[in-house]
């Protein structure tokens, strides 16, 4: 007859579930593999399966402490944090082009076009939505889920499963990554604005010299023509900025985890 003791079932039970959490942390907070509109049995299901194939190559030896104690629920704490830290890295720079979007939209006159986005299960300005599909496209063109789970079962190596999580230098140098935020999603927005401006300094030209022309009347579909216009010409050269946004963000990740490297086409 087997029997299996108490300590030796806490045994297992640890070395499944703290990399369940960490893995399901980070599916639940990254882009495309945490959209709303993924099923939630999905997603644990993929977190499962993902688990079954790391868990066993996990090299450093999994700390023998009950899962239900003070010690065992905080390092469950620990891992929920790394998994939750690694995706809102990679959501930072979804976030950053959809700003890029509202800030052309609302220049451009569309800020009224808004539409619910299941990403970010918030309202989102039409060009927003528009850029953020393109992110994604390119996002999943490079295969960045892949190499998301390909950094969170290397962060099992470089960053054990126990008591010591991410440090608070860490945390600081995540704060500082959300200004990726402003920085790419003005930079992504500037050649459309640049045109905006010329064109409404133009238009204040041209009110100053016919008073009697309706401003409101021409100005609106100039302003939306202009944009669409730039939006359609600089559209091309924003496949390479995305994917350079993507990989900074991938490299940011590795620091956080001490991934040396990882395997990036």
């Amino acid at each position: 007859m087997i029997s299996i003791t108490t300590t030796e079932l806490n045994a297992v039970m640890a070395a499944f579930l703290w990399p369940l959490f960490r893995i399901l942390a980070l599916i639940a907070s990254a882009p495309i593999l945490g959209n709303p509109s993924v099923p939630v049995r999905v997603k644990a299901g993929l977190a499962v399966l993902i688990t079954v194939l790391v868990a066993p190559a996990i090299e450093d030896p999994i700390p023998q402490i009950d899962p239900f104690s003070g010690m065992g629920l905080m390092i469950l704490i620990q891992q929920i944090i790394i998994g939750v830290a690694i995706g809102f890295v990679m959501r930072i720079v979804f976030v950053a082009v959809e700003m890029a979007g509202e800030i052309i939209g609302l220049q451009m006159g569309l800020a009224f076009a808004i539409f619910f986005d299941p990403q970010s299960s918030g309202q989102v300005a039409l060009v927003g939505r528009f850029l953020g599909i393109i992110a994604s496209l390119a996002f999943l063109a490079i295969d960045g889920h892949l190499l998301m789970i390909a950094l969170i079962a290397q962060s099992f190596n470089t960053l054990p499963i126990g008591a010591d999580g991410i440090t608070a230098p860490t945390f600081r140098l995540l704060a500082d990554w959300g200004g990726e935020i402003f920085k790419s999603g003005l930079q992504l927005a500037l050649p459309v604005l640049t045109a905006l401006l010329i064109t409404n300094l133009a238009l204040g030209i041209l009110t100053r010299a016919a008073p009697q022309l309706n401003i409101f009347a021409v100005g609106f579909p100039l302003t939306l023509s202009i944009g669409f216009l730039m939006l359609a010409l600089s559209i091309i050269f924003y496949a390479p900025i995305l994917e350079t946004l993507i990989l900074e963000g991938f490299e940011f990740m590795s620091s956080i985890v001490n991934v040396s490297s990882i395997d990036i086409p």
